[in-house]
């Protein structure tokens, strides 16, 4: 009978005993969650719109209507006609980007775009007055192969561009009349044209795949000789084109691995 009283009471006293054992074990603290970095890490595809506009002079026009049509050595003097085309760019862009741990991020990207850019001007025929020449310039497309470079802020990139670039391009002179003897004149040209593009911009990652940017980009191509062939006569004749463009742009980017994978 003791012992049944002594086993009964030990068991009593280790059940009242256990909770203030545990009271003193020191509690486990929670782990607190931190989200992981993100990463430009990826590559990426989308579409853009923007505008533009550009600056082209071309010389010589004036020597290319009369020369041909009056006869060579008609024209005194040399004349530059400048037109500044504006207009509407839209396209696509593809590309890849890496970033290094130190938040440096390194790419390359491909970017093709359609443009309704359009310009023109007067030019007096000066050794045939009154005639005049409309001269008109447009670029019907833009498309360049970059490396970019920047710097992430998170979600948020800066960064700067620059590679190689293509410019599609009309250019146009014509009129109703040469030297008063009402004969009509439309001088086409058509080309496309190699040079360099720069720029940069930001670019922000509002959800886990997709980003939005905005860009500015500078387009140079240099002077180069233009044969233009007259629908009217089928006579040619060169001018030459000094020409730049600058474009400012929005875009949006799906990154197909996904921001920080």
């Amino acid at each position: 009978m003791r012992r049944l009283l002594f086993a009964q009471a030990a068991v009593l006293a280790v059940s009242l005993a256990g909770p203030a054992v545990a009271a003193d074990l020191p509690v486990k603290s929670e782990v607190p969650y931190v989200a992981p970095r993100f990463s430009w890490t990826s590559c990426y595809l989308g579409g853009h719109i923007g505008g533009g506009w550009a600056s082209k002079d071309m010389t010589d026009p004036v020597f290319l209507v009369q020369d041909n049509l009056i006869g060579a050595g008609t024209t005194t003097g040399i004349n530059t006609v400048g037109t500044s085309p504006t207009g509407v760019v839209i396209g696509g862009q593809i590309g890849c980007d890496y970033q290094f741990a130190s938040n440096v991020v390194v790419g390359i990207e491909g970017s093709a775009s359609g443009s309704t850019m359009k310009g023109s001007k007067l030019a007096s025929l000066v050794d045939s007055p009154p005639d005049v020449a409309l001269v008109q310039a447009n670029t019907d497309f833009l498309a360049s192969v970059t490396g970019r470079i920047g710097y992430a802020f998170d979600n948020v990139l800066l960064y700067g561009r620059g590679g190689f670039a293509m410019a599609g391009d009309k250019y146009n002179v014509s009129g109703g009349t040469v030297a008063g003897n009402g004969t009509p004149f439309d001088f086409l040209g058509v080309e496309n044209r190699i040079g360099w593009v720069v720029g940069g911009g930001v670019d922000w990652a509002f959800s886990r795949h997709w980003s939005m940017n905005v860009e500015y980009d500078y387009y140079q191509f240099g002077t180069r000789s233009i044969l233009m062939a007259d629908q009217v006569s089928a006579l040619t004749g060169l001018v030459d084109v000094k020409q730049n463009i600058q474009v400012v742009k929005l875009g949006f980017n799906f990154h197909i691995w996904g921001a920080g994978l």
